[in-house]
């Protein structure tokens, strides 16, 4: 790597890249730039500003995302129903792209030759930010401090923190990690190894346990335009004022927890809980609106797609020709996606009891049981017998072997 003249790092404030601010400056002798996004994480940003100046930031950048993150990154992939391994509704490798984004933007701004991040040799985090890197500024130097520093352990940064006056806090250190934005939270590593083990009931920080939620379902409406969810019992909203009030319906209602065994991009296996409740309320009732308004074929292709496409974004992909093509072809799907679907929140479930569309496929006189006059029901025999003729001449065949 040739000689690094200026770093941004992505920078939370946290211990870890608190420690990696001032060990780029001293490992690098050049200006380090501070930058955090706000996607919808709780924090105190004046003091997130404040630390990064007193450990030696040349200068500090705390953007709010969020608008951009639900309607240009959130969105998009829910008008996929996108879902890894069946499970995990990919609230932090959504986030990674655009974070890492503006990262890339910030750098131009500051003349910057270099970037950095706080992700370990372990995890996917790497392999998302740095793949997003390169996409958008193939000649950006990357340094990811985990993989080369000998502060590897929790002791060794804490003496680096020490050492060089950054501060530490003195409170018992949770034995968990916890990763925060307006989609969801997760909660990896600590206590969660033991994959045999549950979860402790005050480790969840924002949806209510099923005990706790009320004793009388919560009815909502969502109206949709082209895929997008666009209004509330009626109330149009934007991207991120939907997913924020839905946010509290699905926190209050016990939605949107789940505790599940992933499989990483680097080839381990990981146990991770989620905390997901706006999300899931949101592509249950897509999924729903979708169920009247999608010709059958067109789904069975693009379902047939979604497994690949949420690989895409699990594995850090957003800005890959690949994962742009399949966003084409599912925003082409989503043309007729309009109306309402009405859902029952209780308990931690969402239920639709609802759906109506001004594009709706579904036809009553069609799929009556009463009498019709639309469908012959005489015509189901040649159609059988001709689905059924390839399996006749196989038993024949059979029969004569």
């Amino acid at each position: 790597m040739a000689e690094i003249k200026k770093i941004v790092l992505a920078y939370s404030g946290g211990l870890d890249t608190s420690v990696i601010l001032k060990w780029l400056q001293v490992h690098y002798k050049c200006p380090v730039v501070a930058y955090a996004a706000d996607i919808g994480q709780d924090e105190d940003w004046n003091a997130v500003r404040q630390k990064a100046i007193e450990t030696g930031a040349s200068s500090v950048h705390i953007l709010d995302l969020k608008d951009e993150f639900a309607s240009d990154f959130i969105f998009p992939m829910l008008r996929a129903n996108a879902i890894y391994e069946g499970t995990y509704l990919l609230g932090t490798s959504i986030a990674r792209p655009l974070i890492a984004k503006e990262q890339i933007k910030i750098a131009a701004e500051e003349g910057a030759d270099t970037v950095s991040h706080g992700a370990t040799g372990k995890g996917n985090d790497q392999v998302r930010f740095e793949l997003t890197y390169m996409a958008l500024n193939p000649e950006i130097n990357i340094i990811a401090p985990w993989r080369i520093w000998d502060l590897n352990s929790r002791a060794k940064l804490i003496d680096f923190a020490n050492e060089h006056g950054i501060p530490v806090p003195v409170t018992k250190k949770k034995p968990y990690s916890m990763d925060a934005n307006m989609l969801h939270i997760s909660y990896e590593g600590g206590i969660l190894e033991d994959p045999w083990a549950e979860p402790p009931e005050d480790m969840f920080t924002w949806t209510k346990d099923l005990e706790d939620t009320p004793d009388r379902p919560t009815y909502v409406e969502i109206t949709f335009e082209k895929g997008d969810a666009v209004a509330l019992d009626d109330q149009p909203m934007s991207p991120a004022q939907i997913l924020t009030a839905l946010n509290e319906i699905g926190a209050e209602n016990g939605v949107g927890r789940v505790d599940l065994v992933e499989n990483r991009f680097v080839g381990m296996k990981s146990r991770g809980v989620y905390e997901t409740p706006g999300g899931t309320i949101l592509r249950t009732a897509h999924m729903a609106m979708e169920s009247i308004t999608l010709d059958r074929e067109v789904v069975h292709i693009r379902d047939g797609l979604v497994p690949k496409y949420a690989e895409l974004i699990y594995y850090g992909f957003w800005f890959a020709p690949e994962r742009q093509m399949l966003q084409v072809m599912i925003d082409k799907t989503q043309e007729n996606v309009n109306g309402t679907v009405r859902l029952k929140i209780y308990k931690g479930n969402c239920i639709v009891v609802g759906r109506k569309s001004p594009n709706s496929l579904y036809r009553p006189d069609f799929a009556t049981f009463e009498e019709d006059k639309v469908y012959s029901q005489k015509d189901a025999e040649g159609f059988i017998r001709l689905q059924g003729l390839r399996l006749k001449i196989k038993a024949l065949l059979e029969e004569q072997s």
